[in-house]
């Protein structure tokens, strides 16, 4: 990596620490540079009871479902665009934007994320039901995570 580059990626660290920020994205010219802030992986490892142990691993190119819950066949996922936190209503102590049970429509918002300060609206690309909704308002979801589960 060239001089310049590696003092571009030293300079959005910096940024990354200085603001606290989760990832950053910037664009100079035809180059694009990420950076995403992991937490540093445990020191020990962390022991799992034995019934837990026994969860079945997804078929290639299946997402493994959260909670150990298999969806059908036809099941749409919705997932995460950007690392953020999740929001399933508008506002603390507003309803939720859908339920369990809610029939939605493609354009109709399903949640938000929030990305370095920005309310990012996520929308329904299906038509169908929800049928699971996956993260807890407040929680840390990654890039490619499962938010709702929708059958048509």
């Amino acid at each position: 990596m060239p001089d310049d580059e590696a003092g571009r990626v030293r300079a959005l660290a910096a940024i990354l620490r200085e603001y606290d920020l989760d990832a950053v994205r910037v664009r100079v010219g035809e180059a694009e540079y990420e950076l995403v802030r992991r937490e540093p992986a445990p020191a020990a490892p962390i022991a799992v009871p034995a019934a837990a142990a026994t969860v079945a691993t997804p078929a290639a190119g299946e997402a493994a479902p959260a909670n150990g819950a298999v969806a059908s066949p036809n099941v749409k996922r919705v997932t995460a665009p950007v690392v953020g936190v999740f929001y399933g209503a508008p506002s603390p102590g507003s309803d939720p934007f859908v339920t369990v049970g809610d029939r939605v429509a493609p354009g109709q918002v399903l949640c938000i994320l929030e990305a370095m300060k920005l309310m990012n609206e996520i929308t329904s690309e299906y038509a169908g039901v929800v049928t699971r909704v996956i993260p807890e308002n407040g929680q840390l979801v990654s890039l490619g995570d499962d938010l709702f589960w929708i059958e048509p």
